[in-house]
């Protein structure tokens, strides 16, 4: 069978092909700090690649399709694709803010980013306390107004079409409020231990 042909399969191989690689260049040594920051990167990818998909093509394909009155709908998206993307959204979201505070703590710089580089005396604490509150804030919207909101648009729990279409709305706000807090916090991931670009 072809690992490729499944979800499972494809993530297996991409595991096995990164512990190949690593166990080449620095032998069956584990770096607990490069296993953080790489879970921590790869975790990050599935929830902000699903965050930027979610606001730049579903919801305006969704829009597109409601207003399409001869077309097809989004049914199928509703159904079959939104359900499966926020799985893997929302638990991306807290992986990546597990490892993120994995390798905070572990590098001894948890308390450093939590106050700003002990506001703003340390530039490495600054930038990436900055890009981390700003990551759980997102975590947070994830949590506390996506995915509760979700369940009511989708018809996992129960709701009135007066409580769906509440619902939509503070998804919507709490989804491209993270698209945009998304922006800065990559700013800062990317400009922590290099210079900022601007």
């Amino acid at each position: 069978m072809n690992p490729l042909n499944s979800v499972r399969g494809a993530i297996t191989t991409g595991v096995i092909l990164a512990l190949i690689i690593s166990f080449a260049i620095q032998g069956a040594q584990v770096a607990e700090l490069g296993l953080a920051v790489w879970l921590h990167i790869l975790s990050g990818v599935m929830w902000i690649g699903l965050l930027y998909y979610f606001n730049v093509v579903q919801t305006p394909g969704l829009a597109a399709a409601a207003a399409d009155k001869g077309g097809p709908g989004g049914a199928g998206v509703t159904k079959y694709i939104a359900p499966r993307a926020l799985f893997w959204f929302r638990w991306g979201a807290v992986a990546t803010w597990f490892t993120g505070v994995w390798y905070l703590g572990r590098a001894g710089n948890f308390v450093n980013a939590a106050s700003f580089g002990h506001f703003g005396q340390d530039h490495y604490g600054l930038v990436i306390g900055i890009g981390g509150w700003l990551g759980t804030i997102m975590a947070f919207n994830v949590w506390v107004y996506i995915w509760p909101n979700q369940k009511k648009i989708l018809g996992i729990v129960p709701a009135t079409d007066e409580e769906k279409a509440k619902a939509r709305k503070v998804a919507a706000l709490a989804s491209r409020t993270n698209f945009v807090l998304s922006i800065p916090m990559l700013l800062c991931m990317g400009a922590s231990n290099h210079p900022m670009p601007f």
